[in-house]
């Protein structure tokens, strides 16, 4: 079977694609004895996670370490879940590991999450690191990462998001995150006012519990920035490659990350100042080379859009800009909106292809419906994938226009099914493929 033979036959063993119970996996992970004999890291967080894990992995690398990392979702190919060295396992190399799983299973059914996590810790299982990072899906508790005892826990923003399994305020969603805390180990929490809830649940386990403003902190003027942690300091250090107000958040809670683990894996400043120099994540604020500009962003709920309108708002002028929407039906859709509505002139509502998507019909209807703050003569429009939309969204741009692609992994991922796009007033064309 092939890696896609085996993520269809994935998606069809249980009745649900969200199960929140840790009881199925940890018993197939024992089963297939999986467990990392070097140091773990375990991300959880509502945003930031992704870019707090390719800072971890840049600066590791950086350091001379080898560095195995799970990271989700995948843009375009399922295999960009899994980095080895800083790159993508081969797609072939995962097959003997869902064959693996698929075995140890038995009877148990195991959700699509569930069996590729395992397959994917499994293959990282076999190879010789020297660090392992492993991003939460959701929650923290009972998401499956959570079978593995982390050496160090990291803990980023923390807002509402999946509700409906995560409780209705932070206080609720911050006891969830605190799951992947293991009692006198260390936890970092990177969420700069984050809710009671985690110290709380650190204080109960005993956790060497390293928060934003007590335990390290960072400043910085236009130019350069510095970090203080309980013992180590870093000054004169260049911002992050990736892009957003938020990142020196993510940044600060990597380099107390690191020093949590100073005694096991020693990092130097150089692997710090080149590591966030030359970190790279695809979907965070990314912005294409030409005209017009276009940014590409994962942000899905409104904490993580109204950062991103911040970022937009920092960009300087353009006369107008042209989104690309798509979303999943289940998310505060009227939150999102609402945030980023008076930035936007004109909306490509697309179609995702899943059934938990928004149809672009949905989001249009929702936006018309809110009574939102836009622009005067805001247009609308639908289209049948995200590359439909961003190509009439070039058609209708100037050279001097923006063009926003955000929402969904889908949505960018959509755009990025050739490759990057190089688009221009006009039109698009495809790029040769950069995602492995």
């Amino acid at each position: 079977m092939t890696l896609d033979d085996w993520l269809a036959h994935s998606e069809r063993l249980h009745p649900k694609t969200i199960d929140m119970t840790l009881d199925r996996v940890s018993t197939v992970r024992e089963r297939l004895g999986i467990a990392f004999d070097c140091p773990t890291v375990v991300v959880a967080g509502t945003n930031g996670k992704g870019s707090t894990c390719a800072m971890l992995e840049s600066i590791a690398l950086h350091a001379g370490y080898r560095v195995g990392l799970y990271i989700k979702p995948h843009l375009v190919h399922f295999q960009e879940r899994c980095r080895v060295g800083g790159e993508p396992v081969k797609a072939e190399s995962l097959e003997a590991h869902f064959e693996a799983v698929e075995a140890a299973r038995g009877d148990i059914t195991l959700t699509y999450f569930e069996f590729t996590t395992l397959a994917i810790m499994r293959r990282l299982q076999h190879e010789p690191l020297d660090l392992v990072i492993l991003e939460v899906g959701l929650g923290g508790r009972l998401d499956a990462v959570n079978v593995i005892d982390a050496d160090c826990a990291v803990i980023t923003s923390i807002d509402l998001d999946h509700t409906e399994f995560l409780g209705s305020d932070r206080e609720s969603v911050g006891r969830e995150k605190a799951g992947i805390m293991r009692a006198g180990r260390p936890v970092v929490v990177s969420d700069p006012v984050p809710p009671a809830s985690l110290a709380a649940r650190a204080a109960e386990l005993g956790c060497d519990l390293r928060q934003l403003g007590k335990d390290f902190t960072f400043s910085g003027d236009r130019t350069q920035w510095q970090w203080a942690g309980r013992s180590k300091r870093f000054a004169g250090m260049s911002y992050p490659a990736l892009r957003g107000v938020n990142q020196l958040l993510n940044a600060s809670g990597v380099l107390a990350a690191f020093e949590a683990l100073a005694d096991r894996l020693p990092i130097s400043a150089q692997a710090v100042r080149t590591g966030l120099a030359l970190v790279e994540l695809p979907g965070r604020f990314q912005v294409l080379a030409g005209q017009p500009a276009v940014v590409l962003d994962v942000a899905h709920n409104p904490h993580a859009v109204a950062a991103l309108a911040q970022n937009l708002d920092q960009m300087g002028f353009f006369p107008r800009t042209h989104a690309v929407f798509g979303a999943m039906a289940d998310k505060d859709l009227g939150g999102i909106l609402a945030r980023i509505a008076p930035l936007v002139d004109v909306w490509h509502f697309t179609d995702l292809p899943l059934p938990r998507a928004a149809t672009a019909g949905q989001l249009e209807a929702a936006f018309l419906a809110a009574g939102l703050k836009t622009p005067p003569g805001v247009e609308t429009h639908t289209h049948a994938t995200p590359l439909d939309a961003l190509q009439a969204a070039a058609a209708g741009a100037t050279t001097a226009d923006r063009i926003l692609v955000f929402g969904s992994f889908y949505t960018v991922g959509g755009v990025l099914q050739q490759g990057i796009p190089r688009v221009t007033a006009g039109a698009i064309a495809p790029q040769p493929p950069t995602l492995h």
